[in-house]
C-alpha cells in the first residue's frame, strides 16, 4: 500500500472512531434512567428473550443428557456397551463441545443470534433424531461428537445475548432463570424419559430408547423453528423493536459501560486481535479458575440417583428422591438471582459464601454415614452449587461488559469452555467401587469448592482495588 493510501486509510479509521465515540457520548448524555419507558422496554425484552432461551436451554440439556436414560432403557444391551465404552460416549461429547465454543461465539458476534442459534439447534435436533437408528457403538460415538460440536455454540451464545441486552444489575436474575431450565430438566427429564421408553417400546418395531432420541430430536427442531421468529438479535440490529426502542436499549447499556455494536460501520477488531485481547486479560483467567471449580463440583448432579441409591434407597425410590434435590436448588437459585441484582457489588462475596457452604457440606458427608443426614446435606450442597453456577455466569458477564462485543464473546466462551473441561474428569469421581461412602468423590469436590472460594474472593478484592474502566 502506498504511503499516501495508508495515511488516508488510518486517518479515515481515526475519524470513524471519533464519530462513534461522539455518538455514544450523545446517547449517554440523553439517557434518563428508570423511566416508565425504560421499564416497558425491559419487560418487552424479558418477554422475547427469557421464555425463548429457557425452552431452548431445556431442550439442549435434555439432548445432552438423554443418553443416560437411553442406556438403562436398553441401549446398553442393544449396542453392547461396556462401562468403558459408555464413558467414552460421554466424554467425546465434551471434547467437541469445549473446542468449538470460542469459534462459534466468534461467528455469532458477527452475525444475527435469531439466525445462528436456531440454525445450529435445528441441525443438532436432526442429529438427535438420527441417533434413533444408530446401529452400533462406533456410530453412537460419531453422533455424540457431532451433537457436541453443534451444541457448543448455544450456551456461550446465550450468555453473549443476555449480556448484550441487560444492565449489569439486571443480569443475575436473568441468568438464574436460564439456569433453572437445566435444574427442572434434571428434576423431570428422567420421568419424561421413563414415560417415553416404557410407553413407546416396540411401537413400529423401534425400541423405547430409540423413540426417546426420535421424540426429543423432533421437539428440539420444532422449538428451534419457533425460536427463529422470537429470539432477539443484538440491540442495534434487531428488527422486532422500533428505532426508539433500539436507541433506548443502546443508551441504557452505554450508560452502564456495556459495549455493543452500536454502529455497524464502526471499525471492529479482527478475529485474531479479539482473541489476543480476551486471552491476554488476566482477569479472564481468574474467572476460568473459579468457574472450573464450580462446574467440576457440579458434576455431582450426574450421580444424584447413584448417591441416593447408595444412601440405602432402592433404585426405583432413588429416582423420585432426586426430585427434592432439584426442587430446593430451583428455589435457592432463583432467590439468589433476585437478591444479587440488588447488591451486584457483592457477587464475589456471595459466590465465596455459597462455595464455602457447599465445601462444608461435602466435608461433613465424608464423616457422617447416617442416611437421613447425608441426604439432607446432599440437598443443601446441590442448592449451593446450582446457585453459585448461575451467579458465576452473571458475575463474569457483567464484569466484562466493558469489552467490545467481539472480545467479550471470546472471553465468555473461553470461561465457559474451560469450565466444561471439568465435565470430562468429573465423570470419574464417583465409581461404583466407592459406594456407599464415595470418599474420593466428595473429597475432590471439597478441594474444588475451596479453590472456587479462593478464586472468587480474590476476584472480589481485585475488582474493588483495581476497578475496570472503559
Amino acid at each position: 500500500m502506498a504511503k499516501s493510501d495508508q495515511y488516508e486509510h488510518e486517518h479515515r479509521e481515526e475519524m470513524d472512531v471519533e464519530s462513534v465515540k461522539h455518538r455514544e457520548e450523545s446517547l449517554i448524555a440523553a439517557y434518563v434512567p428508570d423511566t416508565e419507558e425504560e421499564k416497558r422496554l425491559v419487560r418487552k425484552i424479558d418477554l422475547y428473550l427469557l421464555p425463548c432461551i429457557w425452552c431452548m436451554y431445556l431442550m439442549s440439556y435434555l439432548d445432552r443428557t438423554n443418553i443416560g436414560n437411553a442406556k438403562i432403557a436398553g441401549m446398553e444391551k442393544d449396542l453392547e456397551l461396556t462401562s468403558d465404552r459408555y464413558s467414552i460416549a460421554l466424554v467425546v461429547f465434551f471434547i467437541g463441545y469445549v473446542l468449538c465454543e470460542i469459534p462459534s461465539n466468534m461467528i455469532l458476534a458477527r452475525t444475527r443470534p435469531s439466525r445462528f442459534l436456531p440454525t445450529i439447534m435445528f441441525i443438532w435436533g436432526l442429529v438427535t433424531m438420527g441417533m434413533a437408528w444408530v446401529p452400533n457403538y462406533k456410530a453412537l460415538i460419531g453422533f455424540r461428537v457431532v451433537v457436541g460440536i453443534l451444541e457448543a455454540g448455544f450456551a456461550p451464545g446465550v450468555i453473549l445475548v443476555i449480556s448484550s441486552w441487560y444492565k449489569k444489575s439486571e443480569q443475575s436474575k436473568r441468568f438464574a432463570v436460564y439456569i433453572s431450565a437445566a435444574i427442572l430438566s434434571g428434576a423431570f427429564g428422567g420421568l419424561l424419559a421413563g414415560a417415553i421408553t416404557a410407553g413407546m417400546d416396540g411401537v413400529h418395531g423401534l425400541s423405547g430408547w430409540r423413540w426417546l432420541f426420535l421424540i426429543e430430536g423432533v421437539a428440539t427442531s420444532g422449538v428451534s423453528v419457533i425460536s427463529a421468529f422470537v429470539l432477539l438479535d443484538f440491540p442495534a440490529t434487531t428488527s422486532k423493536f422500533s428505532p426508539r426502542e433500539r436507541e433506548l436499549a443502546m443508551q441504557r447499556l452505554l450508560a452502564d459501560n456495556v459495549q455493543n455494536d452500536n454502529d455497524e460501520d464502526a471499525p471492529k477488531p479482527t478475529h485474531l486481535g479479539a482473541l489476543k485481547m480476551a486471552l491476554l486479560n488476566w482477569r479472564v483467567w481468574l474467572f476460568v479458575v473459579g468457574y472450573m471449580a464450580i462446574v467440576g463440583s457440579s458434576t455431582l448432579s450426574y450421580f444424584y440417583p447413584t448417591l441416593v441409591n447408595g444412601l440405602g434407597y432402592t433404585a426405583h425410590i432413588a429416582q423420585y428422591m432426586t426430585v427434592p434435590i432439584y426442587g430446593a436448588a430451583f428455589v435457592v437459585t432463583l432467590a439468589t438471582g433476585v437478591v444479587m441484582d440488588r447488591y451486584p457489588q457483592n457477587r464475589g462475596l456471595v459466590l465465596g459464601g455459597w462455595l464455602t457452604f457447599a465445601m462444608l457440606c461435602s466435608v461433613v458427608i465424608c464423616a457422617v454415614y447416617n442416611f437421613t443426614a447425608r441426604y439432607v446435606l446432599l440437598v443443601l450442597m446441590a442448592s449451593a452449587l446450582w446457585a453459585a453456577n448461575g451467579l458465576a455466569i452473571s458475575y463474569g458477564s457483567s464484569t466484562f461488559g466493558y469489552m467490545a462485543p467481539e472480545v467479550r464473546a471470546i472471553a465468555l466462551a473461553f470461561i465457559n469452555a474451560m469450565g466444561n473441561l471439568a465435565q470430562i474428569y468429573g465423570s470419574y469421581l464417583f465409581p461404583s467401587s466407592g459406594a456407599p461412602k464415595y470418599l474420593m468423590g466428595f473429597g475432590v469436590i471439597s478441594g474444588l469448592c475451596f479453590t472456587g472460594v479462593v478464586s472468587y474472593l480474590t476476584i472480589h478484592v481485585v475488582l474493588r482495588r483495581w476497578p475496570i474502566h472503559k
